[in-house]
């Protein structure tokens, strides 16, 4: 099978059973869902959804984080991975918002990769999901579902997002990132994946070496 023939099978699979396909971090504002990014960086969606409501409380504006204390900021995300990182990159990343782009967070992913704490990968959720850009964010299970099924050989992020990008439509791109990082989250997981419940088993490169399909 071709490879633009994968992207279109793939999409009509995931058009058919996924249509509903957007970010699981709870958010009220573009600085909020920035925030909450950041957090998410090797942790669950759902432990930061269980901090966010008391932080977006206390720093509803970039002025407000701003002017916090490491120890303030720290305090409320202690529980969340690498907090002093966090922390840090967090006042950074509101400090830098005040001064250079008058509090409010840009649209284009060479300015928002600017911020402290902002990589790649979160520069391109935040210009999908608040901006509708036509980028796709790779992180670890839009990595590992894109080559099990064959969307992309690459073996850096960076090859996996240039695959991505150049198979997907423009106006795919947004929901193509979701479709992955959901399907990798809850059904083609790293171990014991859910061969069962996907229905592009014969794509799978995973799937048909360990001989599951012939």
């Amino acid at each position: 099978m071709e490879v633009s023939e994968k992207y279109a099978r793939v999409t009509q699979w995931f058009s058919a059973n996924m249509d509903t396909a957007e970010t699981e971090l709870h958010y009220d504002s573009p600085f909020h869902l920035l925030i909450a990014v950041i957090l998410s960086a090797q942790c669950t969606d759902k432990r930061v959804n269980m901090h966010t409501p008391q932080i977006f409380t206390r720093f509803p504006h970039p002025s407000d984080l701003a002017s916090a204390t490491f120890e303030e900021v720290y305090d409320l995300i202690k529980s969340i991975s690498f907090p002093n990182n966090k922390a840090k990159h967090l006042i950074g990343m509101a400090q830098k918002l005040v001064s250079d782009f008058d509090s409010i967070v840009p649209s284009e992913t060479s300015q928002l990769e600017t911020l402290p704490g902002v990589g790649r990968k979160t520069a391109n959720v935040i210009a999908s999901v608040i901006y509708d850009k036509p980028v796709i964010a790779v992180d670890t299970h839009v990595f590992r579902v894109s080559r099990r099924i064959g969307l992309s050989d690459g073996t850096t992020v960076d090859a996996v997002e240039k695959d991505l990008t150049a198979g997907f439509a423009e106006n795919l791109r947004g929901k193509a990132h979701h479709w992955l990082i959901l399907h990798g989250r809850y059904v083609c997981t790293a171990r014991k994946p859910k061969c069962n419940e996907c229905g592009l088993q014969d794509l799978c490169q995973e799937y048909i070496s360990n001989n599951l399909i012939l």
